[in-house]
């Protein structure tokens, strides 16, 4: 026959902040090389984006420098960073704020 004894618990400290997840930001930066139907097709490609879609964030890649093409966890936002590399295209991310 077994008995349990009473186990001991912390309580959590109270003013601790909490952050909820953060997602990871895919951001592809303007560059000299790649054309920009080529970029249009890549994001096309890698990510389902409809020709419309695919599109602006290309003119934003050109006239802005820079666009977000995906966000989510931390290792999804890694493989999207390779596979734009592998393309190609430079790439970076970066946790919202």
């Amino acid at each position: 026959m077994t008995t349990t004894q009473p186990v001991e618990v912390d309580l959590p400290r109270g003013g601790e902040e909490v952050h909820p997840d953060r997602p990871w930001l895919v951001i592809v930066w303007n560059d000299p090389v790649n054309l920009m139907s080529y970029v249009t097709y890549v994001f096309q490609k890698l990510f389902g984006y409809s020709h419309d879609k695919a599109t602006k964030l290309m003119l934003d890649v050109h006239h802005k420098g820079r666009a977000v093409v995906s966000s989510g966890p931390r290792e999804r936002a890694e493989i999207d960073v390779a596979r734009l590399h592998e393309h190609g295209l430079w790439a970076t991310m970066e946790q919202s704020e």
